[in-house]
């Protein structure tokens, strides 16, 4: 009799052990923001970044997905090193989360006196990987490869290649097209996408090597020309437009839409960011605009997503070697 009354004794404790487990796993369920959150981009307006946190920021408000509103806040100086330096002093902060690009690597390996380590910062979720292609104004007259390398060759230094910040994405493909083909294009940096895309349309540089989404509207205008993409395939969205790959130089490179949380961000509010943004990637708004824009991935959050960016992190330091900045 003891023996029972003791087993069911235990077995009482153990329930109610399990009991008090329950409500911290549903305050993580029921956590809200208390306040709007902060929508940092480290990049300027007009945008790929700028473009697409916009977006989900609509996506949010228009499916009724958080209880607070998003308020998108452009902090692009340093090449992203204001943004980064922002949310590394608000480190324990719930209520900001940030939308990356590859600046989210290279910046920190560039100054490494920002004192900035990426792996610090909460993974949200990876939204897609954005792409690369080379553009031309179409009162150039180029419209393949070799003429482009033939014109940029002959004018050298005064062909102009714009693009957003210093040893970032677009120059970093700059410096391989010079290095690839033998060329001495002059890269000129501009503040976003939207304004690279502006100083070509405007016949005032040569050509940029702009995401998609950010050249879209010039293009479909007709006024900017796709000349090759830097992806393994081509893209649904220009399908008369060869890789370069396929022209014989095989060379692939992506630039990263991720949501970013703040060092030492809470569990809780961690689960509940983790949660909204898969919903937003998973809104047929969201899968339209990967699908018009030239994005692909799927959704990474977590442990994968901390993976992805040591993969990129290793990638990117051998990247700025290759072109002597770091």
């Amino acid at each position: 009799m003891k023996i029972r009354e003791a087993g069911g004794l235990l077995a009482l404790t153990a329930a109610l052990c399990a009991t008090a487990s329950l409500p911290s796993t549903a305050s993580a369920a029921d956590w809200q923001p208390r306040k709007p959150v902060e929508f940092v981009i480290m990049a300027g307006p007009g945008g790929g970044a700028d473009k697409m946190a916009r977006l989900m920021q609509s996506v949010i408000e228009k499916n009724d997905l958080a209880s607070k509103p998003f308020i998108p806040v452009n902090k692009p100086g340093g090449s992203g090193a204001e943004a980064l330096v922002y949310l590394k002093e608000k480190a324990g902060d719930d209520h900001i989360v940030m939308v990356t690009l590859n600046s989210f690597y290279t910046t920190p390996l560039r100054q490494p006196g920002l004192g900035v380590d990426i792996t610090t910062y909460t993974p949200i979720g990876r939204m897609a990987e954005d792409t690369f292609v080379l553009w031309v104004n179409k009162d150039s007259g180029i419209t393949t490869l070799d003429q482009y390398v033939a014109a940029a060759k002959e004018q050298g230094q005064d062909w102009v290649m714009a693009g957003t910040g210093r040893a970032q994405e677009d120059e970093l493909l700059t410096r391989w097209l010079n290095k690839t083909f033998g060329l001495e294009m002059r890269y000129v940096p501009f503040k976003g996408g939207g304004d690279v895309a502006k100083q070509l349309a405007g016949g005032h540089v040569n050509s940029t090597v702009n995401n998609p989404s950010e050249a879209l509207g010039f293009y479909e205008a007709g006024t900017l020309v796709p000349i090759a993409a830097f992806t393994p395939e081509r893209l649904p969205q220009f399908p008369d437009t060869p890789t370069f790959k396929e022209l014989g130089h095989d060379h692939s490179y992506f630039m990263q839409r991720s949501v970013v949380g703040t060092p030492d961000m809470s569990a809780d509010a961690t689960a509940y960011y983790q949660d909204l943004f898969k919903k937003v990637y998973d809104t047929s708004e969201w899968q339209n605009y990967m699908k018009s824009k030239s994005l692909r991935g799927e959704f990474l959050t977590g442990d994968a997503l901390m993976d992805y960016w040591k993969e990129q992190l290793q990638l990117h330091e051998k990247l700025l070697k290759d072109i002597g900045e770091t």
